[in-house]
C-alpha cells in the first residue's frame, strides 16, 4: 500500500531542492515512488503543477527487468536495452498516482508564492529518507501516515533533521 505525503514550503525554489533530493534518494534505492509532483501557488492565484519526468524512473526499472530477463536468455545487454526503452516509454506515457485535481486543491491552501511537494511512496528506508528531507524544514499539509508517524515527521521537519 502506498503512502501519500504532502509537505508545504515557502517558495518554489525550496520545493525544487526537496524534489532534487527525492530524485537522488530514488537513484540510491532508499525510496521507491509511484508519483511525485510539486504544486506552486502563483502570485496571480493560479496553481501550477511541476511534474518530474517519470520516464527516467521507468527507464531504470525497465533496464533492470530487461537485464534480468536477458540473463535468462543469455542476452543481458539486448534485454537491458529493450527493457530501458520500453520502461522509458511506459514512464513517459503513464499519468497515474496522485490526482491532478487533488493536487490543485491542496495548492489552493498554500499562501501565494508557496509550493508543496507531494509524493506517493511505495517503499522507503525511513532512517535514510527522513533526515535528508527534514533538513529543508516544511509543514506536513496532507498525509496518509498514522497520527504518530505524521507527528514524528513534522517534529523532524521542525528540527530540520537535527537529533534531539
Amino acid at each position: 500500500m502506498s503512502t501519500l505525503v504532502a509537505i508545504a514550503y515557502d517558495d518554489l525554489d525550496q520545493a525544487n531542492e526537496v524534489m532534487d533530493t527525492v530524485g537522488r534518494l530514488v537513484k540510491e534505492h532508499s525510496l521507491t515512488l509511484e508519483d511525485a509532483v510539486v504544486v506552486e501557488h502563483k502570485a496571480n492565484g493560479k496553481m501550477k503543477l511541476h511534474q518530474p519526468s517519470m520516464a527516467g524512473l521507468g527507464a531504470a526499472s525497465g533496464a533492470l527487468w530487461g537485464g534480468l530477463i536477458g540473463l535468462i536468455f543469455f542476452m543481458p545487454f539486448v534485454g537491458a536495452a529493450i527493457g530501458a526503452a520500453s520502461g522509458a516509454a511506459a514512464g513517459a506515457a503513464s499519468d497515474y498516482g496522485v490526482d491532478d485535481d487533488f493536487v490543485k486543491e491542496l495548492g489552493e491552501k498554500l499562501p501565494e508564492g508557496g509550493a508543496a511537494v507531494l509524493v506517493l511512496v511505495a517503499e522507503a528506508t525511513r532512517d535514510k529518507v527522513v533526515p535528508e528531507i527534514a533538513q529543508y524544514g516544511g509543514h506536513v499539509i496532507q498525509s496518509s501516515l498514522s497520527n504518530e508517524q505524521q507527528e514524528a515527521l513534522q517534529d523532524a521537519l521542525d528540527r530540520r533533521g537535527a537529533t534531539a
